[in-house]
């Protein structure tokens, strides 16, 4: 079990600890396995190139993940656009780091099964990540 950060931009995580530690939680709260976890932070540019280039789609998006997982051994390569999130985090009017937090919560609730193409799907999905962000904030306080 492998949590490593990558990073196309000039964007640095504070803590890598606090984050991989956090990581491992959701995991654990899920009742999952953590197996190779890449996150890989870049910009706009980076990451609409991997989308036309790997999803046929040519349009910014803030997270894409590819799921190695085999078994209930969960490893992935998540893509995060930086300059999405922070997009995002202004026009939601909330604060950076949890809009981060909220992305990277995202592409492992994805690996987890959890969908957000119907509403019903949606509301879980905002219901886990904001769980999933609480968890970060307890495990950073202790």
């Amino acid at each position: 079990m492998i949590i490593e950060f990558h990073y196309e931009t000039d964007f640095k995580l504070n803590n890598n600890e606090f984050y991989k530690n956090w990581i491992l939680n959701i995991f654990e709260v899920e009742n999952s396995f953590c197996g190779d976890i890449n996150y890989i932070f870049c910009d706009d540019a980076y990451l609409l190139e991997i989308n036309k280039k790997h999803l046929k789609h040519d349009t910014y998006t803030d997270i894409i993940t590819f799921d190695y997982s085999v078994g209930n051994q969960i490893s992935s390569d998540i893509f995060i656009s930086i300059e999405r999130v922070r997009e995002n985090a202004e026009s939601l009017d909330i604060i950076f780091n949890d809009e981060l937090l909220r992305v990277m919560s995202h592409g492992i609730l994805h690996l987890l099964g959890f969908n957000d193409k119907t509403e019903a799907q949606k509301d879980l999905m905002r219901s886990k990540e904001e769980e999933m962000i609480k968890l970060f904030h307890v495990e950073q306080n202790n």
